[in-house]
């Protein structure tokens, strides 16, 4: 299956200028929010408001992961900095998880003694949040097509939105009915959905740091097709992985028929041609071995613990 790369982009500063914006207004909305929900007594304005600081410090990190991944590579980073995305998008994700931990607990304290809550302070709120939700998956989304960590900001806001619903929907409960236990069982809603959304989603970039292969590369389809590449007998020690978010990686040793010794530049060419038309490989490491000096009793993959009488590198 070819590996798509064709993702819109926009201009990185202007691309800079929109998350500023809504970091701005993610950060307005949490202190609102936050101050609202002591007033009013409403735990789940301040569950909200927690959701909406963890919105905030994921653009906050994005933001400046997107301007360190756009160093060139040197000495200290010989594959330069891009990964740094990653690793913010684990701790986004983490920092999730502990935020959804706790309102489950508060919540559950709350079900047990809900006190008194301030209906209309959590209704306006409530609204505010909506739009400012709104205006940030506005202006992420022409951005999150080229990105795992913008799209999830994306997805994070328009779930946002929907959990100001929750909110505007519980405050109105709470004048009508004053039915003090609508406010936990708001919050624990809440508190759910973070979790859903950080544990299906933190597994991403776990894999990657873990050097796991791309979740869109079919292994056996590209081993296949090298293997098929004349003068190539097999493949082992198969390595695939990440460099960066949309840069896929192949390192592998390939054992060549003992009359293509020879011709290892044009093999070499052949493979790659194939890897990076058929699967969008872009960068591959190939050490070529000769059929009557490879490796026995190795694995397709896993480390090389032992080296032939007889080796090329590229």
């Amino acid at each position: 299956m070819p590996h798509d790369h064709g993702h819109a982009h926009i201009d990185p500063a202007s691309g800079d200028r929109r998350v500023s914006v809504a970091i701005w207004a993610n950060l307005a909305l949490t202190v609102a929010q936050i101050a609202g929900g002591i007033v009013s007594g409403s735990l789940a304005l301040i569950a909200d408001a927690l959701h909406n600081f963890s919105d905030m410090a994921s653009l906050l990190i994005a933001f400046a992961a997107r301007k360190i991944a756009r160093r060139p590579a040197d000495a200290r980073m010989t594959y330069g900095y891009g990964r740094i995305e990653i690793v913010a998008a684990l701790i986004n994700y983490t920092t999730l998880v502990l935020i959804g931990l706790y309102l489950i607990y508060e919540g559950g304290m709350r079900l047990i003694d809900p006190p008194e809550v301030g209906g209309w302070t959590v209704i306006v709120l409530g609204a505010v949040a909506l739009f400012v939700d709104g205006l940030t998956a506005a202006l992420t989304w022409s951005m999150q097509k080229g990105s795992v960590n913008i799209r999830a900001l994306f997805l994070h806001n328009l779930s946002d939105a929907l959990a100001s619903v929750a909110v505007v929907g519980g405050g109105t409960l709470i004048l009508l009915y004053d039915w003090r236990l609508v406010d936990p069982l708001v919050t624990l809603l809440i508190a759910g959905y973070i979790l859903y959304l950080a544990l299906s989603e933190i597994g991403t970039p776990i894999r990657t740091l873990m050097l796991g292969s791309p979740p869109d590369i079919d292994n056996d389809a590209v081993i296949d097709a090298v293997s098929r590449v004349s003068g190539v007998r097999e493949l082992h020690h198969v390595h695939f992985w990440q460099m960066q978010e949309h840069t896929a990686a192949l390192d592998t040793h390939v054992v060549l028929e003992p009359e293509a010794w020879q011709r290892q530049e044009e093999i070499k060419h052949d493979i790659k041609h194939v890897l990076e038309t058929a699967f969008g490989i872009t960068h591959s490491t190939l050490e070529f071995e000769s059929a009557a000096n490879a490796h026995t009793d190795v694995g397709l993959y896993g480390a090389c613990t032992a080296m032939p009488r007889h080796h090329a590198h590229d």
